[in-house]
């Protein structure tokens, strides 16, 4: 991400097997807000509702959430982002990196549950645009100069 402008927003996602979180930086690249959710449908469509998002918020570069497993192993779910990544790349040159999510979608259910008592039927509409947010935040935290 080092060939990034150093102004200018990134955005996070979270694949999941029917929707895309997604989370936009701020200019500067210090926090992370969740931006939306994609359904998700055709690839194609996918990827224009992606852009459509980014455009709006001009942004430049993407971090893809990675499901490393536990024992630093990549299985399907790894392979799947990273061909996300692949795909993505085939309709527009940017950067785009991954980002280690492991545990992620579990730190923000936890969240959810003892801090907003939300029930799972509120969870699962919220849960996928802020394990975004938490993977793009743990990004952008690396990508600071005193960390890099």
């Amino acid at each position: 991400m080092a060939a990034l402008p150093r102004f200018a927003p990134v955005v996070g996602l979270d694949p999941g097997e029917k929707t895309l979180g997604v989370a936009v930086s701020d200019a500067t690249r210090t926090v992370a807000s969740p931006l939306g959710l994609i359904r998700k449908t055709k690839f194609t469509d996918d990827a224009h509702a992606l852009f459509q998002l980014m455009e709006a918020r001009n942004a430049v570069g993407i971090v893809i959430g990675l499901p490393i497993n536990m024992d630093g192993t990549e299985g399907v779910r790894c392979q799947s982002n990273r061909a996300l990544g692949r795909n993505i790349l085939r309709l527009r040159e940017l950067p785009i990196t991954f980002w280690d999510e492991r545990l992620s979608t579990a730190a923000v259910n936890r969240m959810l549950i003892d801090e907003h008592d939300m029930t799972r039927a509120r969870r699962a509409e919220v849960v996928d645009k802020l394990a975004a947010t938490y993977i793009l935040q743990g990004a952008l935290e690396r990508m600071r100069p005193e960390n890099a």
